[in-house]
Order: structure tokens, then sequence, then C-alpha cells
């Protein structure tokens, strides 16, 4: 005789007569955790644009008014002001609600969005990060082996780039502080027809950091 299953059918197993309980505890769980993720709440996605009251979503009695033409109309009750853009086929948009009364225009509300979306790519287009580069020396590196370093040095500064000079002490090597600023000094002499120090040779632990910003120092 084959046992009944407690959860409606979905886990009858026969093995020689006897369901397995094995299995019946692996389904239970399994579905459990398909339940949970089902229920899973999602955010929705956000609107980056701001949200403006438009037309009949203006619920206040009196607006401050500007029409198509960009005529200040003053404070205009707002049905008079919904005739009015209704009138030119445009949408009444409130731009200032915190401002008492609300201000209002008389415009495309397409085009606005349209056009404020444009504005925010343009500003992030604009807003230029600098990229930092870096070359690393010794002490004890050769003016031959830091000649490649700089030429890489001068090559990203001509192409807009800040570049880090950074020299690592190794063991007694930090007893050489002075050999490094040396080093430095000339680094800049080499660049300074093309960068000017954007931060002066300072110490931090076992390095020693120097950068360098594109365009020459004013004067030289």
């Amino acid at each position: 005789m084959v046992l009944s299953s407690p959860c409606s059918g979905c886990c009858d197993t026969e093995w020689g007569g006897r369901r397995d309980e094995n299995f019946v505890s692996l389904v239970h769980t399994r579905g459990s955790a398909i339940a949970r993720r089902r229920r899973r709440y999602i955010r929705p996605s956000r609107n980056k644009l701001p949200v403006h009251r438009i037309n009949e979503g203006i619920t206040v009695e009196e607006v401050r008014l500007i029409d198509s033409s960009g005529t200040n109309r003053g404070s205009t009750a707002v049905s008079e002001a919904l005739a009015i853009a209704e009138a030119v086929n445009l949408d009444l948009v409130e731009v200032s609600p915190n401002a008492s009364p609300p201000v209002c225009r008389v415009l495309d509300y397409g085009k606005f969005l349209y056009e404020q979306s444009k504005k925010e790519k343009e500003a992030r287009r604009s807003q230029k990060q600098v990229e930092i580069k870096e070359i690393r020396l010794r002490p004890k590196t050769t003016k031959h082996h830091r000649s490649f370093k700089v030429r890489d040095a001068r090559r990203w500064l001509e192409n807009g780039m800040k570049v880090r000079v950074r020299i690592r002490f190794r063991g007694r090597e930090i007893t050489l502080p002075g050999v490094a600023r040396e080093d430095m000094d000339e680094i800049y002499a080499e660049l300074s027809n093309v960068a000017h120090i954007d931060a002066a040779p300072s110490m931090e632990g076992r390095t020693m950091l120097m950068v360098l910003a594109p365009g020459a120092e004013k004067g030289d």
C-alpha cells in the first residue's frame, strides 16, 4: 500500500511500496525557496528627470503664468491658464512649485523633457576627468632607463593626462632621500616645457611622490 502524500500529490514517490521521506523533504525545501523568490519585491526604475505637474495634475487654484511667447501674465486662475495652453495646443507645466503662487509655463512638455535630457548629457560630456598615469623609479635607477620613463611621461602629458612620479625605497635606500629629490628635479627639468608641478615632491612612507599636470608653468 502506497502512503498518500500531504502535499496534494506533488511528492508521491514509490520506492518499494514506501514513500521516500528524503525526497519529500527536498521537494518541500525547493518549493519554499521558489515561492520566496517569486514574492521578492523588485524596486521599479526611477526616472532621472525631475517630475513636473502638468495640465489637470496642477491642483492649486492660482498660478503665475508665463505664456508660450515668454510673456509674464502674472497671477492667473489655473482654469484660465489651462484654457490658454489648450488654445495653442501646448501643455501647462509647473516649473517652480515652491513659489507663491507656483510658476507655470505654456510649452511642449515632450520637447521640454528632451531638451533637459540633452543638456544633462552635454554637462556630463563637459566634465572631463583627467586620467593619471604613473612612472615608477628607484634611487638607483640609471639615467638610461629613466629616459624611457620620461619619454612615456612626456607623451601622456601631451595627451592631457597627469603623471605621478613615484620613487620607491627598498632596504637601506631609505637613507638616500637626497638622491631621490635630485632625480625628481631632473625629471621636472626635462618635462618643464610640457608640464607644471601639481603636487611638489613629498615623502609618503617609503615612497617619494610628485605629480605633474599638463601645461608649462606660466612664464616659462
